[in-house]
Protein backbone atom coordinates (compact mmCIF):
# COMPACT_ATOMS: atom_id res chain seq x y z
CA UNK A 1 0.00 0.00 0.00
CA UNK A 2 1.49 3.01 -1.56
CA UNK A 3 1.47 6.04 -2.75
CA UNK A 4 0.60 9.71 -1.88
CA UNK A 5 -2.45 9.77 -4.25
CA UNK A 6 -4.12 6.76 -2.88
CA UNK A 7 -3.08 7.03 1.05
CA UNK A 8 -4.62 10.37 1.20
CA UNK A 9 -7.67 9.20 1.14
CA UNK A 10 -8.90 7.67 4.79
CA UNK A 11 -12.12 6.04 3.42
CA UNK A 12 -9.95 3.71 1.26
CA UNK A 13 -6.91 3.32 4.13
CA UNK A 14 -10.15 2.75 6.55
CA UNK A 15 -11.66 0.19 3.70
CA UNK A 16 -8.64 -1.90 3.41
CA UNK A 17 -7.90 -1.79 7.69
CA UNK A 18 -11.82 -2.81 7.66
CA UNK A 19 -10.93 -5.37 5.25
CA UNK A 20 -7.61 -7.02 7.06
CA UNK A 21 -9.49 -6.84 10.75
CA UNK A 22 -11.60 -9.13 9.45
CA UNK A 23 -9.18 -11.56 7.86
CA UNK A 24 -7.13 -11.87 11.11
CA UNK A 25 -10.87 -12.75 12.75
CA UNK A 26 -10.75 -15.42 10.47
CA UNK A 27 -7.35 -16.92 10.24
CA UNK A 28 -6.16 -16.03 6.71
CA UNK A 29 -2.80 -15.08 6.56
CA UNK A 30 -0.59 -13.91 3.37
CA UNK A 31 1.26 -16.06 1.82
CA UNK A 32 5.08 -16.26 2.99
CA UNK A 33 6.22 -15.83 -0.63
CA UNK A 34 4.58 -12.26 -0.47
CA UNK A 35 6.05 -8.93 0.23
CA UNK A 36 4.41 -6.56 1.87
CA UNK A 37 4.36 -2.78 3.06
CA UNK A 38 2.43 0.26 4.11
CA UNK A 39 4.07 3.39 3.16
CA UNK A 40 1.24 6.38 3.93
CA UNK A 41 1.49 9.97 2.18
CA UNK A 42 0.99 11.28 5.91
CA UNK A 43 1.38 10.45 9.30
CA UNK A 44 -2.00 11.26 9.90
CA UNK A 45 -3.04 8.31 8.32
CA UNK A 46 -1.04 6.18 10.82
CA UNK A 47 -2.82 8.16 13.29
CA UNK A 48 -6.15 7.62 12.36
CA UNK A 49 -5.19 3.57 11.79
CA UNK A 50 -4.22 3.91 15.54
CA UNK A 51 -7.56 5.46 16.87
CA UNK A 52 -9.52 3.14 15.15
CA UNK A 53 -8.15 -0.11 16.25
CA UNK A 54 -6.93 -1.60 12.27
CA UNK A 55 -3.33 -0.73 12.03
CA UNK A 56 -2.86 -3.90 14.39
CA UNK A 57 -4.64 -6.34 12.06
CA UNK A 58 -2.59 -4.89 9.15
CA UNK A 59 0.33 -5.47 10.80
CA UNK A 60 -0.27 -8.68 11.63
CA UNK A 61 -0.71 -9.50 8.07
CA UNK A 62 2.10 -7.96 7.33
CA UNK A 63 1.60 -4.46 6.37
CA UNK A 64 3.93 -2.56 8.51
CA UNK A 65 4.48 1.14 7.99
CA UNK A 66 7.77 1.51 6.47
CA UNK A 67 8.45 5.42 6.05
CA UNK A 68 6.35 8.13 4.52
CA UNK A 69 6.81 9.37 0.89
CA UNK A 70 7.59 7.33 -2.08
CA UNK A 71 8.47 3.69 -1.24
CA UNK A 72 7.16 1.01 -4.18
CA UNK A 73 5.64 3.39 -6.12
CA UNK A 74 8.66 4.43 -7.24
CA UNK A 75 10.93 1.56 -6.92
CA UNK A 76 12.08 2.30 -3.82
CA UNK A 77 10.61 -1.07 -2.46
CA UNK A 78 14.24 -2.98 -1.26
CA UNK A 79 14.92 -5.95 -2.14
CA UNK A 80 13.18 -9.47 -2.41
CA UNK A 81 14.47 -12.31 -0.51
CA UNK A 82 17.44 -13.61 -1.78
CA UNK A 83 16.07 -16.74 -2.08
CA UNK A 84 12.94 -15.71 -4.55
CA UNK A 85 15.49 -13.51 -6.28
CA UNK A 86 17.59 -16.87 -7.11
CA UNK A 87 14.09 -18.88 -8.02
CA UNK A 88 12.90 -15.78 -10.12
CA UNK A 89 16.18 -15.69 -12.12
CA UNK A 90 16.69 -19.83 -12.45
CA UNK A 91 13.11 -20.40 -13.85
CA UNK A 92 12.42 -16.89 -15.63
CA UNK A 93 9.21 -16.64 -13.57
CA UNK A 94 6.72 -13.49 -14.61
CA UNK A 95 6.50 -12.15 -10.98
CA UNK A 96 3.68 -9.80 -10.18
CA UNK A 97 3.39 -6.85 -7.72
CA UNK A 98 -0.15 -5.28 -6.74
CA UNK A 99 0.14 -1.51 -5.48
CA UNK A 100 -2.13 1.14 -4.60
CA UNK A 101 -0.03 3.86 -6.91
CA UNK A 102 -0.58 5.32 -9.86
CA UNK A 103 2.97 4.28 -12.04
CA UNK A 104 3.14 0.75 -12.94
CA UNK A 105 6.00 1.51 -15.99
CA UNK A 106 7.85 -1.81 -17.12
CA UNK A 107 11.09 -2.42 -13.83
CA UNK A 108 9.95 0.36 -12.24
CA UNK A 109 8.31 -1.20 -9.23
CA UNK A 110 11.52 -3.92 -9.09
CA UNK A 111 14.04 -5.04 -11.58
CA UNK A 112 12.90 -8.42 -11.07
CA UNK A 113 8.83 -7.70 -11.42
CA UNK A 114 7.70 -8.13 -15.07
CA UNK A 115 4.11 -7.29 -14.00
CA UNK A 116 2.33 -4.25 -12.02
CA UNK A 117 -1.19 -3.99 -11.39
CA UNK A 118 -2.65 -0.54 -9.65
CA UNK A 119 -5.33 -1.60 -7.44
CA UNK A 120 -7.14 0.09 -4.36
CA UNK A 121 -5.78 -0.28 -0.90
CA UNK A 122 -8.16 -2.94 0.30
CA UNK A 123 -7.86 -4.88 -3.16
CA UNK A 124 -3.71 -4.55 -2.04
CA UNK A 125 -4.17 -6.49 0.70
CA UNK A 126 -6.93 -9.26 -0.69
CA UNK A 127 -4.88 -9.98 -3.42
CA UNK A 128 -1.40 -10.19 -0.64
CA UNK A 129 -4.08 -12.52 0.82
CA UNK A 130 -4.62 -14.78 -2.29
CA UNK A 131 -0.97 -14.72 -2.89
CA UNK A 132 -1.12 -14.80 -6.87
CA UNK A 133 -3.06 -12.69 -9.35
CA UNK A 134 -4.54 -15.50 -11.81
CA UNK A 135 -7.69 -15.30 -9.12
CA UNK A 136 -11.68 -14.62 -9.77
CA UNK A 137 -12.25 -12.81 -6.53
CA UNK A 138 -15.93 -13.07 -7.22
CA UNK A 139 -15.83 -17.08 -7.31
CA UNK A 140 -12.68 -17.85 -5.84
CA UNK A 141 -11.90 -18.48 -2.16
CA UNK A 142 -8.95 -15.82 -0.74
CA UNK A 143 -7.92 -18.58 1.51
CA UNK A 144 -9.84 -20.95 4.37
CA UNK A 145 -10.75 -19.95 8.19
CA UNK A 146 -9.49 -22.10 10.81
CA UNK A 147 -11.97 -24.34 10.15
CA UNK A 148 -11.18 -24.78 6.99
CA UNK A 149 -13.96 -23.45 5.16
CA UNK A 150 -13.46 -20.77 1.80
CA UNK A 151 -13.47 -17.66 2.71
CA UNK A 152 -14.51 -15.17 0.00
CA UNK A 153 -13.64 -11.61 -0.63
CA UNK A 154 -17.13 -10.61 -0.25
CA UNK A 155 -17.26 -12.28 3.21
CA UNK A 156 -14.63 -9.66 4.49
CA UNK A 157 -15.40 -6.72 2.30
CA UNK A 158 -16.57 -4.36 4.25
CA UNK A 159 -19.91 -2.04 3.54
CA UNK A 160 -20.01 1.95 2.80
CA UNK A 161 -21.92 2.52 6.32
CA UNK A 162 -19.32 0.62 8.19
CA UNK A 163 -16.45 2.45 6.41
CA UNK A 164 -17.90 6.12 6.96
CA UNK A 165 -18.71 5.60 10.57
CA UNK A 166 -15.25 4.27 11.34
CA UNK A 167 -13.90 7.94 9.71
CA UNK A 168 -16.36 9.89 11.24
CA UNK A 169 -15.63 8.33 14.87
CA UNK A 170 -12.12 8.04 14.27
CA UNK A 171 -10.84 11.27 11.96
CA UNK A 172 -10.24 14.50 13.55
CA UNK A 173 -8.78 17.82 12.06
CA UNK A 174 -6.77 18.27 15.15
CA UNK A 175 -4.87 15.35 14.15
CA UNK A 176 -3.66 17.04 10.87
CA UNK A 177 -2.78 20.57 12.79
CA UNK A 178 -1.00 18.56 14.76
CA UNK A 179 1.24 16.47 12.63
CA UNK A 180 1.64 19.11 10.29
CA UNK A 181 2.84 22.03 12.77
CA UNK A 182 5.80 19.30 13.18
CA UNK A 183 6.63 18.68 9.38
CA UNK A 184 9.46 20.26 9.49
CA UNK A 185 11.48 19.03 13.07
CA UNK A 186 13.60 15.99 12.68
CA UNK A 187 14.87 13.62 14.95
CA UNK A 188 18.13 13.75 17.30
CA UNK A 189 20.07 12.54 14.03
CA UNK A 190 18.63 15.33 11.35
CA UNK A 191 19.43 17.97 14.33
CA UNK A 192 22.75 16.64 14.92
CA UNK A 193 23.82 17.30 11.07
CA UNK A 194 26.11 19.92 10.28
CA UNK A 195 25.04 22.41 7.33
CA UNK A 196 27.24 24.73 5.61
CA UNK A 197 26.07 28.24 5.37
CA UNK A 198 26.14 31.18 2.80
CA UNK A 199 24.43 32.02 -0.07
CA UNK A 200 26.22 30.06 -2.43
CA UNK A 201 26.34 26.09 -2.70
CA UNK A 202 30.10 24.84 -2.37
CA UNK A 203 30.68 21.53 -4.43
CA UNK A 204 32.07 18.47 -3.05
CA UNK A 205 34.27 16.91 -5.58
CA UNK A 206 34.13 13.56 -3.64
CA UNK A 207 30.25 13.80 -2.97
CA UNK A 208 28.49 10.54 -5.12
CA UNK A 209 24.78 12.30 -4.40
CA UNK A 210 25.33 15.86 -5.45
CA UNK A 211 27.96 16.57 -7.97
CA UNK A 212 28.36 20.18 -10.31
CA UNK A 213 26.61 19.18 -13.29
CA UNK A 214 28.44 19.91 -16.74
CA UNK A 215 25.68 22.14 -18.17
CA UNK A 216 27.75 25.24 -17.66
CA UNK A 217 31.05 23.90 -19.19
CA UNK A 218 32.47 25.56 -21.99
CA UNK A 219 29.71 28.43 -21.59
CA UNK A 220 29.96 31.10 -23.99
CA UNK A 221 28.08 34.65 -23.80
CA UNK A 222 26.27 33.95 -27.37
CA UNK A 223 23.71 31.74 -28.07
CA UNK A 224 25.34 28.64 -30.59
CA UNK A 225 22.71 28.40 -33.01
CA UNK A 226 21.89 25.96 -35.17
CA UNK A 227 23.65 23.87 -37.88
CA UNK A 228 22.77 21.08 -40.01
CA UNK A 229 23.68 17.66 -38.25
CA UNK A 230 26.11 15.50 -40.50
CA UNK A 231 27.24 11.37 -40.17
CA UNK A 232 25.19 11.13 -37.37
CA UNK A 233 24.70 7.80 -35.89
CA UNK A 234 21.55 5.83 -34.55
CA UNK A 235 22.37 4.99 -30.48
CA UNK A 236 18.58 3.34 -30.26
CA UNK A 237 16.10 2.01 -32.61
CA UNK A 238 12.40 1.88 -29.96
CA UNK A 239 9.37 0.94 -30.36
CA UNK A 240 6.24 1.96 -29.66
CA UNK A 241 5.00 3.89 -26.17
CA UNK A 242 8.63 3.70 -24.75
CA UNK A 243 8.29 5.39 -21.51
CA UNK A 244 10.28 7.97 -19.57
CA UNK A 245 10.55 5.04 -17.01
CA UNK A 246 12.64 3.20 -19.97
CA UNK A 247 14.72 6.34 -20.39
CA UNK A 248 15.75 7.02 -17.59
CA UNK A 249 14.47 4.46 -14.65
CA UNK A 250 14.14 5.65 -11.00
CA UNK A 251 14.74 2.05 -8.73
CA UNK A 252 18.08 -0.06 -8.10
CA UNK A 253 20.24 -1.26 -9.75
CA UNK A 254 23.11 -3.18 -9.68
CA UNK A 255 27.10 -3.32 -9.86
CA UNK A 256 27.39 -4.44 -12.97
CA UNK A 257 25.91 -1.70 -15.06
CA UNK A 258 27.71 1.57 -15.84
CA UNK A 259 26.29 3.41 -13.18
CA UNK A 260 26.96 0.52 -10.44
CA UNK A 261 30.48 0.29 -11.82
CA UNK A 262 30.85 4.21 -11.20
CA UNK A 263 29.80 3.79 -7.69
CA UNK A 264 32.08 0.92 -7.39
CA UNK A 265 35.31 3.18 -8.22
CA UNK A 266 34.07 5.84 -6.30
CA UNK A 267 34.56 2.87 -3.18
CA UNK A 268 31.35 2.20 -2.96
CA UNK A 269 29.66 -1.25 -1.86
CA UNK A 270 26.28 -2.56 -3.73
CA UNK A 271 24.49 -2.19 -0.54
CA UNK A 272 25.34 1.36 -0.24
CA UNK A 273 24.27 2.12 -4.06
CA UNK A 274 20.93 3.27 -3.04
CA UNK A 275 18.62 4.18 -6.50
CA UNK A 276 18.31 6.09 -9.53
CA UNK A 277 16.32 8.11 -7.86
CA UNK A 278 18.42 9.14 -4.89
CA UNK A 279 21.24 9.71 -6.69
CA UNK A 280 19.41 12.42 -9.56
CA UNK A 281 22.21 15.16 -8.20
CA UNK A 282 24.74 13.26 -9.69
CA UNK A 283 24.93 13.58 -13.26
CA UNK A 284 27.52 10.63 -13.47
CA UNK A 285 24.83 8.08 -12.22
CA UNK A 286 22.19 9.67 -13.88
CA UNK A 287 24.05 10.11 -17.91
CA UNK A 288 25.10 6.05 -16.98
CA UNK A 289 21.50 5.27 -16.11
CA UNK A 290 19.59 6.90 -19.30
CA UNK A 291 18.61 3.75 -21.69
CA UNK A 292 19.75 0.85 -18.99
CA UNK A 293 16.02 0.32 -17.92
CA UNK A 294 16.49 -3.50 -17.48
CA UNK A 295 13.12 -4.50 -19.79
CA UNK A 296 14.15 -1.89 -22.83
CA UNK A 297 14.55 -3.30 -26.05
CA UNK A 298 16.66 -1.69 -28.16
CA UNK A 299 15.99 -3.19 -32.24
CA UNK A 300 20.05 -2.76 -32.80
CA UNK A 301 20.21 -5.81 -30.32
CA UNK A 302 17.65 -7.71 -31.08
CA UNK A 303 16.78 -10.68 -28.93
CA UNK A 304 18.27 -8.90 -25.86
CA UNK A 305 16.99 -6.76 -23.07
CA UNK A 306 18.16 -3.74 -21.08
CA UNK A 307 20.92 -1.23 -22.01
CA UNK A 308 22.64 -2.59 -24.67
CA UNK A 309 23.41 -1.43 -28.24
CA UNK A 310 25.90 -1.90 -31.47
CA UNK A 311 28.47 0.22 -31.55
CA UNK A 312 29.16 0.86 -35.52
CA UNK A 313 32.40 1.93 -35.10
CA UNK A 314 33.80 -1.20 -33.06
CA UNK A 315 30.92 -3.31 -34.37
CA UNK A 316 30.43 -4.61 -30.83
CA UNK A 317 27.83 -4.81 -28.51
CA UNK A 318 28.58 -2.26 -25.44
CA UNK A 319 26.47 -0.25 -23.16
CA UNK A 320 24.51 2.64 -24.28
CA UNK A 321 26.74 4.60 -21.95
CA UNK A 322 29.76 3.29 -23.40
CA UNK A 323 29.19 3.81 -27.01
CA UNK A 324 28.10 6.81 -26.39
CA UNK A 325 31.56 7.68 -24.81
CA UNK A 326 32.75 6.23 -27.71
CA UNK A 327 31.01 8.15 -30.26
CA UNK A 328 31.73 11.15 -28.33
CA UNK A 329 35.58 10.87 -28.68
CA UNK A 330 34.98 10.12 -32.18
CA UNK A 331 33.11 13.39 -32.49
CA UNK A 332 29.87 11.02 -33.75
CA UNK A 333 26.39 13.43 -33.19
CA UNK A 334 23.60 11.03 -32.45
CA UNK A 335 20.29 10.14 -32.64
CA UNK A 336 17.57 7.93 -31.28
CA UNK A 337 14.50 6.24 -33.91
CA UNK A 338 11.55 5.49 -31.90
CA UNK A 339 7.77 4.71 -32.77
CA UNK A 340 4.76 6.04 -31.45
CA UNK A 341 3.93 7.83 -27.58
CA UNK A 342 7.92 8.44 -27.46
CA UNK A 343 8.19 9.36 -23.97
CA UNK A 344 5.02 8.75 -22.03
CA UNK A 345 4.78 8.11 -18.22
CA UNK A 346 6.24 10.56 -16.10
CA UNK A 347 7.00 13.77 -16.41
CA UNK A 348 10.70 12.82 -15.40
CA UNK A 349 13.27 15.34 -16.45
CA UNK A 350 16.58 13.13 -16.38
CA UNK A 351 15.11 11.36 -19.75
CA UNK A 352 15.79 14.43 -21.56
CA UNK A 353 19.04 15.33 -19.00
CA UNK A 354 20.58 12.19 -19.98
CA UNK A 355 19.77 12.18 -24.03
CA UNK A 356 21.51 15.49 -24.01
CA UNK A 357 24.63 13.96 -21.74
CA UNK A 358 25.16 11.62 -23.88
CA UNK A 359 25.53 13.51 -26.81
CA UNK A 360 21.91 12.86 -28.38
CA UNK A 361 21.19 15.91 -30.76
CA UNK A 362 17.68 14.48 -32.22
CA UNK A 363 15.44 12.16 -31.95
CA UNK A 364 13.00 10.95 -34.91
CA UNK A 365 9.79 9.30 -33.74
CA UNK A 366 6.07 8.73 -34.73
CA UNK A 367 5.05 10.91 -32.06
CA UNK A 368 5.81 12.30 -28.62
CA UNK A 369 4.23 12.55 -24.94
CA UNK A 370 3.89 15.95 -24.66
CA UNK A 371 5.98 16.62 -22.01
CA UNK A 372 9.34 14.16 -22.63
CA UNK A 373 9.03 16.20 -26.09
CA UNK A 374 9.19 19.61 -24.21
CA UNK A 375 11.81 18.74 -22.02
CA UNK A 376 14.33 17.67 -24.54
CA UNK A 377 13.44 21.28 -26.64
CA UNK A 378 14.68 22.51 -22.47
CA UNK A 379 17.67 20.59 -23.18
CA UNK A 380 18.36 21.80 -26.61
CA UNK A 381 17.59 17.99 -28.17
CA UNK A 382 15.67 18.51 -30.80
CA UNK A 383 12.73 16.34 -31.57
CA UNK A 384 11.63 15.55 -35.01
CA UNK A 385 8.33 13.52 -36.19
CA UNK A 386 8.25 11.15 -38.99
CA UNK A 387 5.13 12.70 -41.62
CA UNK A 388 2.10 11.11 -40.82
CA UNK A 389 1.79 7.90 -41.88
CA UNK A 390 5.29 7.62 -42.22
CA UNK A 391 7.99 5.10 -39.94
CA UNK A 392 11.57 4.04 -39.94
CA UNK A 393 9.76 0.47 -40.78
CA UNK A 394 7.55 2.04 -44.19
CA UNK A 395 10.87 3.85 -44.73
CA UNK A 396 13.25 0.72 -44.60
CA UNK A 397 14.77 2.09 -42.06
CA UNK A 398 16.92 -0.04 -39.38
CA UNK A 399 19.03 2.39 -37.68
CA UNK A 400 22.37 1.24 -39.25
CA UNK A 401 22.29 4.46 -41.73
CA UNK A 402 24.53 7.06 -41.57
CA UNK A 403 22.11 10.12 -41.12
CA UNK A 404 22.14 13.88 -42.06
CA UNK A 405 19.74 16.12 -40.70
CA UNK A 406 19.44 19.46 -43.07
CA UNK A 407 17.86 22.59 -43.05
CA UNK A 408 19.14 24.08 -39.81
CA UNK A 409 21.50 26.17 -41.24
CA UNK A 410 19.57 29.39 -40.70
CA UNK A 411 17.66 28.50 -37.83
CA UNK A 412 14.78 26.58 -36.93
CA UNK A 413 11.49 27.94 -37.09
CA UNK A 414 7.88 26.62 -35.33
CA UNK A 415 6.94 23.53 -36.80
CA UNK A 416 9.85 23.59 -39.15
CA UNK A 417 10.58 20.87 -42.08
CA UNK A 418 13.73 19.37 -42.28
CA UNK A 419 14.77 16.87 -44.50
CA UNK A 420 16.83 14.02 -43.84
CA UNK A 421 19.44 11.88 -45.19
CA UNK A 422 20.11 7.97 -44.32
CA UNK A 423 22.45 6.66 -46.38
CA UNK A 424 22.82 2.46 -46.01
CA UNK A 425 26.04 0.67 -45.51
CA UNK A 426 25.95 -0.16 -49.44
CA UNK A 427 25.31 4.06 -49.92
CA UNK A 428 21.95 4.10 -51.16
CA UNK A 429 20.07 7.00 -49.75
CA UNK A 430 16.80 6.83 -48.24
CA UNK A 431 15.45 10.67 -47.90
CA UNK A 432 12.69 11.79 -45.81
CA UNK A 433 10.81 14.44 -44.68
CA UNK A 434 10.31 15.38 -40.85
CA UNK A 435 8.54 18.22 -38.48
CA UNK A 436 10.31 19.79 -36.06
CA UNK A 437 8.43 19.30 -33.07
CA UNK A 438 9.28 23.07 -31.92
CA UNK A 439 5.82 24.53 -31.35
CA UNK A 440 6.05 27.81 -29.75
CA UNK A 441 8.45 31.03 -30.51
CA UNK A 442 10.42 30.33 -27.11
CA UNK A 443 11.46 26.52 -27.83
CA UNK A 444 12.79 27.83 -30.79
CA UNK A 445 14.85 30.38 -28.42
CA UNK A 446 15.80 27.31 -26.11
CA UNK A 447 17.45 25.07 -29.36
CA UNK A 448 19.53 28.16 -30.74
CA UNK A 449 20.42 29.04 -27.16
CA UNK A 450 21.26 25.07 -26.28
CA UNK A 451 18.44 24.22 -24.00
CA UNK A 452 16.69 26.50 -21.38
CA UNK A 453 19.46 26.50 -19.17
CA UNK A 454 21.56 28.40 -21.08
CA UNK A 455 18.83 30.69 -22.20
CA UNK A 456 17.88 31.70 -18.74
CA UNK A 457 21.86 32.22 -17.91
CA UNK A 458 22.28 34.27 -20.71
CA UNK A 459 19.48 36.53 -19.83
CA UNK A 460 20.87 37.09 -16.33
CA UNK A 461 24.06 37.57 -17.56
CA UNK A 462 22.89 40.09 -19.92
Amino acid sequence: ITSCTNTSNPTVMVAAGLLAQRAVELGLEIPPHVKTSLAPGSKVVTEYLKESGLLVPLEELGYHVVGYGCTTCIGNAGPLPEGIEGAIDANSLWTTSVLSGNRNFEARIHPKIRANYLASPPLVVAYGLAGRMDINLETEPLGEDRGGNPVYLADIWPSNEEINKTVSENLDPSMFQQKYSEVFLGDEKWEQLSAPKGMNYEWDSESTYIREPPFFQEFSSDPPGTENIKNARCLLVLGDTVTTDHISPAGPFGASVPAGIWLSDQGLSPYEFNTYGSRRGNHEVMMRGTFANVRIKNELVPGTEGGYTLDFISQEVSSVYDASRHYHEEGIPLIVLAGKEFGAGSSRDWAAKGSDLLGIRATIAESYERIFRDNLVGMGVLPLQFEKGESRMELGLDGSEKYDIVGLESGVDVGQRLKVIAEKEDGNKVEFSVVAQVNTPAAVKYIEHGGILNYVLRRLLA
